[in-house]
């Protein structure tokens, strides 16, 4: 069991250029060990990893506070990981420990939700391709099984994942996205027809790549039917999914007025991304929760700003495909609708041609005014669409390509997304040609 410093003084440690922790005070020698590596291997203490291959990556000294879990408590403390040479020098500060963490979900829920007695610790992992690689008693109990044995076989094989009421899966999105997911509904392939509902945080290795999920579960209630409706705490689970995203809006805004000190402009660039991405998945959650825009509710919008938007979100996306995206430079475009529902629809259609243009490719972005109406078209390089395939797209769970990994959902929603403002999605397009996507909405 790691202990606390039996004087006030740092605990030390110290990374290679890989990330293996070569040497460590024995108090942080004991949590590598309780996270389940040994000295010489990668540090296992993910705050604490995220914090040195920050400065790493800097090049500076960097301090942040940190929690490492032990096998019975968790530790807080002040991480100070200073470069030198291509090692990283660790210096644990204010070394503190305090009760065990139960899961994220206990609070909102209570122990008598969860389905089983004593407030049990359901939470699972899996590695980069949805293999298990942890499961705790408790969950294996739930859903008979143990974790023995099923490490590495694949989740799935487990749990029976389930679509929700758009047709879409949270897990297959958090993979699709590398990024957090809740919600998402799964049965136990046991036998019993136990309903859980996971939700998990992607995983990032020493280096930064993508090395599966962690997260927790609880047993659904079902009120009746055979499909099981459940009783999922939707406001609490929505106030779980505002919260994180708040603070890291609040900690992108510090990264831009460099709060805490100096920083290279580019990093302060990054700051701005990360705040915009996140104000836009906020509204994404908004919009989950509420009603549809009606045709009544629009207000005078900028087309081309919000493109633009769009633009940036998507920046990545274009990045990884060496895909470039050209926006016309037009004065403000006026329109009624809602800015949230615009820039929605505009993401998933400039999404849509960077995955479908070739790499090295272009994606073109043009604005029309006609009487009455104000339209923004997303034009790729892709294979194209045939004429008899036009509609059959917008319908849910259709996709333009057989070999698309899609849920066929996006132009569906879009296209219901527009139509609630009084506009509507249409497409252009042949065969071997491309395809143009136009978002028209009535002009203002």
């Amino acid at each position: 069991m790691a202990s606390a410093p039996a004087d006030p003084r740092a605990v030390l440690g110290r990374l290679d250029s890989s990330g293996r922790l070569v040497a460590a005070d024995p108090e942080l020698e004991a949590l590598q060990l309780e996270a389940g590596a040994a000295l010489g291997q990668r540090l296992a203490l993910p705050q604490i990893a995220a914090i040195a291959e920050l400065a790493r990556q800097l090049g500076t000294e960097v301090v942040r506070p940190a929690i490492a879990a032990a096998a019975d408590h968790d530790v807080e403390v002040r991480v100070r990981a200073e470069p030198r040479g291509d090692e990283i020098a660790l210096s644990l500060e204010d070394w503190t420990t305090r009760p065990a963490q139960g899961p994220r979900l206990a609070a909102l829920i209570g122990a008598a939700e969860a389905g089983i007695a004593g407030a049990p610790e359901l939470e699972w992992g899996t590695d980069e391709q949805l293999r298990v690689v942890a499961l705790s008693p408790d969950l294996a109990k739930a859903i008979g099984t143990d974790l023995t044995e099923v490490v590495g076989e694949p989740l799935t094989r487990l749990l029976k994942l389930e679509e929700d009421a758009d047709g879409d899966m949270a897990l297959m999105r958090g993979v699709a996205a590398r990024t957090s997911f809740s919600g998402q509904r799964c049965r136990s392939r046991g036998g019993d027809d136990m309903v859980l509902i996971l939700d998990g945080d992607p995983v990032t290795s020493p280096d930064g790549r993508f090395a599966g999920f962690r997260g927790t579960a609880r047993v659904a209630k079902q009120v009746g039917g055979p499909a099981g409706i459940t009783d999922d705490g939707a406001g609490s689970l929505d106030d779980l999914l505002r919260s994180p995203l708040d603070r890291i809006i609040a900690s992108a805004e510090r990264i831009v007025e460099r709060a805490d000190g100096p920083l290279r402009s580019d990093y302060v660039g990054y700051g701005t991304d990360i705040a915009s991405a996140a104000r836009h998945l906020l509204s994404v959650i908004r919009g989950m929760s509420e009603a549809p825009a009606a045709t009544g509710s629009q207000a005078r919008i900028d087309i081309s700003a919000l493109a633009a938007e769009a633009v940036l979100l998507s920046e990545g996306l274009a990045e990884d495909r060496a895909v470039l995206v050209e926006l016309e430079r037009v004065s403000p475009l006026a329109a009624m609708g809602q800015e949230r529902a615009v820039i929605q629809i505009l993401v998933n259609l400039i999404g849509n041609a960077i995955r479908y243009s070739p790499r090295g490719g272009s994606v073109h972005i043009r604005f029309e005014r006609t009487r009455g109406t104000a339209s923004v078209c997303v034009s790729d390089q892709g294979p194209g669409i045939a004429a008899e395939d036009h509609q059959r797209i917008f319908e849910r769970f259709e996709r333009a390509h057989q070999d698309d990994s899609g849920t066929g959902l996006g132009l569906a929603i879009c296209r219901r997304l527009a139509r609630s403002m009084g506009g509507d999605v249409t497409v252009a397009s042949r065969p071997g040609e491309g395809a143009s996507f136009t978002l028209t909405l009535a002009a203002a």
